[in-house]
C-alpha cells in the first residue's frame, strides 16, 4: 500500500490560456505544489533539512481540462519503491464528475543539501511513502 495524499486546486484567471482553459505549464506547476505538499506533511523535520528533491522527467496525458473557477481534486502518490537515487511519482486530477483529466508520472531524483549532489534514498525516508 502507498501513502496517498490529495489538494484541491481551483482554477484563477492566471492560471487560463488563450484557449480559455488551464495552461499545460499550470499543470506542471500543480504537480509540483502537490509533490512539495506531501513531502513536507509527511517527511520529519529532520529529513526535510537533510534532502532536497529534483525532477528528472515528466510524463503527462491530457485527457480533458477545466476552465476559470473550476476545481480539480488532485491525488500523488507513489507507485513503486525507490530505484537507487530516484523514484516516480503519480498525480491524477479528476474533474467535478470524477473523472481523471490529467494524470502524470514524475522521476524525482535525491539530493544531499549538505554536499548538491545526488544520493541513494534512505530506506526511511522511503518507508513513508511507500508504507500506507
Amino acid at each position: 500500500m502507498t501513502s496517498r495524499f490529495t489538494l484541491t486546486f481551483t482554477a484563477g484567471p492566471e492560471h487560463i490560456d488563450q484557449m480559455g482553459h488551464v495552461n499545460n505549464a499550470v499543470w506542471v506547476q500543480w504537480m509540483e505544489a502537490i509533490a512539495t505538499a506531501h513531502w513536507e506533511a509527511v517527511a520529519p523535520p529532520e529529513h526535510q533539512a537533510e534532502y532536497l528533491w529534483v525532477v528528472t522527467r515528466h510524463e503527462i496525458d491530457y485527457r480533458g481540462n477545466i476552465r476559470e473557477g473550476e476545481s480539480v481534486t488532485a491525488e500523488t502518490f507513489i507507485p513503486d519503491g525507490p530505484n537507487g537515487a530516484r523514484f516516480d511519482r503519480c498525480v491524477e486530477f479528476r474533474n467535478g464528475q470524477g473523472k481523471v483529466i490529467v494524470r502524470s508520472r514524475t522521476t524525482w531524483a535525491m539530493i544531499a543539501r549538505a554536499t548538491g549532489r545526488v544520493m541513494r534514498i534512505p530506506d526511511e525516508v522511503a518507508a513513508r511513502f511507500t508504507a500506507g
